[in-house]
């Protein structure tokens, strides 16, 4: 079955210092297309956005889409928390985006992103942020977008930030089963 998958983040979806081919949203394609030939993974992906930024630009990228994704991966929260935005913005920013979501009738996989335990009370609030808003919302969430990459060198760029392009693939193998059964979750309730 074909699908069409919308990928809405920042510089980890889109990809920074990769080929476009390498970005998350071209090696998730492939992965997806091994599966179900014709799966087209659209690349909204913009490096250093914040979800300020993601809820300012998503109902242009809604209003540009020229088929309705059949699901989003939303994945944001890294810059807010190197920019150490307030949890409580960042909660209402990611909250007015599940809703355009939801209004728009597309199903979502919230992609998670987790603060380290030193930074105490900001880490713990930031932290509940993602869980709540996919039991507020019904939708799956994917804990950590970095799982499996975070803390080793090899898997960086130069900048020591940003993934490489085999740091990409390890997040798209491991998200794969996740997005593989919302897209079935999605089509079963759209049935």
């Amino acid at each position: 079955m074909t699908h069409h998958v919308l990928a809405f983040g920042d510089s980890l979806t889109a990809g920074y210092g990769l080929r476009s081919n390498e970005s998350f949203a071209a090696q998730l394609q492939d992965l997806l297309c091994e599966t179900g030939p014709g799966t087209v993974v659209h690349n909204a992906g913009l490096s250093g956005d914040t979800t300020g930024g993601g809820r300012a630009r998503l109902p242009r990228v809604l209003m540009r889409l020229t088929r309705k994704p059949d699901l989003a991966i939303v994945e944001l929260g890294a810059n807010d928390l190197l920019r150490v935005v307030d949890p409580e913005r960042m909660r209402e920013n990611l909250d007015a985006m599940l809703e355009m979501f939801r209004d728009a009738r597309i199903p979502v996989l919230l992609a998670g992103m987790v603060a380290p335990p030193f930074l105490g009370g900001f880490a713990m609030r930031y932290n509940a942020i993602f869980p709540e808003l996919a039991a507020k919302y019904a939708v799956p969430l994917y804990p950590f977008f970095l799982d499996g990459v975070m803390g080793d060198p090899s898997l960086t760029l130069a900048d020591r930030i940003h993934p490489n392009a085999r740091a990409i693939g390890i997040i798209a193998r491991r998200i794969l089963p996740h997005v593989r059964a919302a897209l079935e979750n999605a089509a079963r309730e759209a049935a």
